[in-house]
């Protein structure tokens, strides 16, 4: 029975429609299946249940990261393409194979040979079209175009009578041929569609190892002869402007370019070690940098802090917390409500990560004298209402950013403490009197990282009664206003990471931040100019009903954004 009449019976399509769908696939020679899928009429996956249950063969759900290359290479990209079969599993007895349309008699005949040429038996699986199509792009992985790259660039140093490159001009040329600039444009291109935030390219004794940093965790993805190190650390020198013959210093740069017609930014480090130069590039996607305060995770208490923090004409705004944890991407969405038409923000950056329209962004670099110090002095003079510091390292600029927060400006900054009570003693211990706090100082955000479940595979669970006691009594200690608008499930329950295909059978879908949000108040001002410590300041946020790090990480377990073992990972209470 075909799948038209099997949708007519199930009452998802009328007679009339089916006629014209029957004129459809006779005028246009598509699958009955790829008409259906193009009008619209039934999700991809009913209507392949359909067929599934029609042709009495399993329909099976697979990621592109459970087929390996070896696998795929049984069945030519080819004649994949051509049948629209994929082989998907190797096991002992058998090899399993996915098609789409199981009912082509010449795609069995094909697959028949091909079993009896390889000496293999098979079982055959359906696969949706979307399935199919991102098991083909497979055959395209990283490891397959850099391998033909490297192909390629073996041919040409062979028909060079041999010569091997030895000098930094002939590292250069080969660096300009097209095999390398391949390589290089490759791992950038798997960098982006994988959205790794970072890519290590680092030679060890036998090989160069490339590493990608995904959800704050680095994986080796591929390794390459040790030959072409250098010339794949030039092709990077020249796309950055950065010198390729200096090999004893490390040295800085960033380069645009286009990945898949999106404008993408990368930031270069170079980096010599004692087996030659390593490079480090951050990938700066715009699409990923720029977030709302709800997507960074920042909610309740927290929003309202932030919102009634940015609504005063002018104070210091600091986010603080260690290197990587997200600090700049806060003070970027704060900077996006505060960039508007008539007001002049500029800011002061080591190095600007993403540029924002409408904001005059600056680049300290200290090798020419333009540090932070110097540039706010300058920054003061451009007539700026809203100014942004990358980073308060030293008292001479924690001194001007006191200033410029003091003299009517709205000021936002870094530092690096271990939690938001550890701002005030930080800024007392860099020369800032007292006294000068408690009239600029708005706000103190600390934060930190955590992996965010996947919204399509996570489980709901009873907790362990360990987890459940820690759990109970970190909500105790929850202010009184959090604790009264919490609605707790009885028996508690509370969401595990399972794994599936969207989300590469990891668990996890992205990150998300946790945070602790301190606010300048009457009786703060009092403690800071009598007795500032870390304790007493402790007392105070508990007084005005902030909450700490891993108590919003709790609150993101209990609303099923995330694990306990994430939270503890990242914000345990030092």
């Amino acid at each position: 029975m075909s799948l038209l009449k099997q949708l007519v019976q199930k009452g998802l399509l009328n007679k009339e429609k089916v006629a014209f769908l029957e004129h459809e696939i006779k005028e246009s020679g598509r699958k009955e299946e790829e008409v259906i899928l193009g009008e619209g009429i039934v999700p991809e996956r009913v209507l392949f249940d359909f067929k599934s249950e029609n042709l009495k063969i399993p329909l099976k759900e697979i990621s592109v990261d459970q087929v390996s290359l070896e696998t795929l290479e049984l069945i030519s990209e080819e004649t994949a393409k051509y049948y629209q079969m994929i082989p998907i599993q190797k096991t002992e007895k058998f090899l399993e194979v996915g098609m789409v349309y199981p009912e082509d008699l010449k795609a069995q005949e094909a697959l028949k040979f091909f079993a009896r040429q390889g000496n293999f038996d098979y079982k055959v699986f359906l696969i949706t079209l979307t399935t199919f199509k991102n098991l083909l792009k497979q055959y395209r992985t990283l490891k397959r175009e850099v391998g033909m790259a490297l192909e390629e660039l073996e041919t040409e140093m062979k028909e060079e009578v041999g010569i091997k490159p030895r000098t930094s001009a002939e590292f250069e040329r080969m660096a300009e041929e097209a095999p390398i600039t391949k390589i290089v444009a490759v791992i950038l291109k798997h960098a982006v569609e994988g959205k790794a935030s970072d890519v290590h390219i680092e030679p060890t004794k036998e090989k160069l190892r490339i590493r990608f940093r995904f959800l704050g965790a680095l994986y080796s993805s591929i390794f390459l002869p040790l030959g072409v190190h250098m010339a794949v650390v030039a092709r990077i020198k020249i796309i950055s402007n950065l010198k390729i013959d200096e090999t004893r210093i490390p040295q800085d740069g960033r380069f645009s370019t286009k990945v898949n017609g999106k404008s993408i930014d990368f930031r270069v480090s170079t980096f010599p070690t004692t087996l030659g130069e390593k490079v480090a590039i951050r990938v700066l996607d715009p699409t990923t940098g720029f977030k709302t305060f709800e997507e960074l995770g920042i909610e309740s208490r927290n929003l309202k802090a932030i919102k009634e923090g940015i609504s005063k004409p002018y104070g210091l705004i600091l986010s603080t917390g260690p290197t990587g944890c997200g600090k700049t991407t806060t003070l970027y969405a704060i900077l996006q409500l505060l960039n508007k038409e008539e007001v002049n923000v500029v800011t002061l950056e080591d190095p600007a990560e993403y540029f924002i329209e409408g904001v005059n962004q600056s680049q300290v670099k200290p090798e020419i004298g333009y540090d932070f110090p110097i540039g706010l002095r300058h920054i003061l003079r451009q007539d700026p209402d809203v100014v942004m510091v990358g980073e308060i390292r030293d008292e001479e600029t924690a001194s001007l950013v006191i200033h410029a927060a003091l003299t009517g400006h709205i000021v936002l900054s870094t530092l690096h403490t271990s939690n938001a009570l550890g701002v005030i003693p930080r800024l007392i211990d860099m020369g800032v009197k007292p006294y000068l706090i408690p009239p600029v100082l708005q706000l103190a955000i600390a934060q930190r990282l955590i992996r965010r479940l996947c919204d399509n595979c996570k489980k709901k669970i009873k907790p362990g009664s360990e987890i459940q006691n820690l759990i109970l009594k970190e909500i105790e200690n929850f202010p009184p206003v959090i604790k009264k608008s919490l609605k707790i499930e009885k028996p508690l329950s509370i969401f595990t990471n399972k794994g599936c295909p969207k989300c590469s059978n990891t668990g996890f879908s992205g990150r998300i931040g946790v945070f602790e949000i301190l606010t300048m108040t009457e009786s703060l001002s009092d403690i800071i100019l009598k007795e500032p410590s870390e304790t007493m300041i402790k007392k105070e946020a508990e007084n005005q009903g902030m909450i700490t790090m891993k108590q919003d990480g709790i609150l993101k377990v209990l609303n099923g954004i995330t694990t306990i073992e994430e939270v503890l990972r990242v914000a345990e209470e030092k």
